[in-house]
């Protein structure tokens, strides 16, 4: 169950998310995904999946197909080493985001190579258009850049320079907070956001978000966001 409160926050606590754990991977799933299905949970706007995912060191997800999806991955920590049948390969570290806009068709690999346990969120938005030729790409994003305020990472707005493009009406966005800080953001009207903390404990409009928390929001409002303790927080507006 959900619990949506008078500030139009629907806040999904780690505990009630779907959960698959694979031994290799331990996963938690915010939207109904694979085995887990919740009626309730599926999608936000167009946010399809949002997957918080531990991967034990040295495994990983074999080669597997997808089409006409923009997937998305923040790594919270360790690192992740893609490769695909476009012949791109890439290691994305902690703090940092690969996109792949999977179009008519692609397959790809993901592998924890290191020595330990690599954690990431994988979002999966969908495109505004279905079709075109596939792509990946990956870029640092340091989190000293981002301290304070919400920087883009991933965007389909031309206007977002530095942003890793994709092809959907739809921001990826992250921020660093100090505890004590607190700092907005606007959501457009008929706008969907989600947000999680990937650390620390926050308020959003005085609802309390822990650690790897959802919360879903409705747009045309502007958001405060309070960092209980110093916390990392991730979020997507969609429409």
């Amino acid at each position: 169950m959900t619990t949506t409160t008078q500030s139009h926050i629907d806040r999904r606590t780690f505990d009630s998310l779907g959960h698959a754990d694979h031994g290799w991977l331990n996963a938690r799933h915010h939207f109904s995904f694979a085995d887990y299905y919740d009626p309730d949970r599926m999608g936000w706007g167009a946010i399809r999946v949002w997957n918080d995912d531990e991967i034990a060191s040295n495994s990983g997800f074999p080669p597997h197909p997808h089409r006409d999806m923009e997937i998305i991955t923040y790594v919270r920590s360790g690192a992740i080493t893609h490769q695909d049948s476009l012949g791109n390969k890439g290691r994305t570290e902690a703090g940092d985001v690969q996109v792949m806009s999977a179009g008519t068709g692609v397959r790809h690999a993901e592998y924890n190579l290191e020595p330990e346990t690599t954690t990431l969120f994988q979002i999966w938005i969908q495109p505004k258009r279905l079709g075109g030729s596939p792509s990946w790409g990956a870029k640092p994003f340091p989190k000293a850049d981002r301290s304070g305020k919400f920087v883009t990472l991933a965007s389909g707005f031309a206007e977002d320079e530095g942003a890793l493009p994709i092809r959907a009406d739809a921001r990826v966005l992250a921020a660093t907070v100090q505890a004590g800080e607190t700092i907005s953001y606007a959501i457009g009207e008929g706008r969907h956001a989600y947000l999680v903390p990937a650390r620390g404990t926050i308020e959003v409009d005085g609802e309390r978000i822990n650690a790897r928390d959802g919360a879903a929001i409705l747009g045309g409002r502007t958001i405060s966001v309070t960092a209980i303790d110093d916390a990392e927080v991730v979020l997507v507006d969609s429409e």
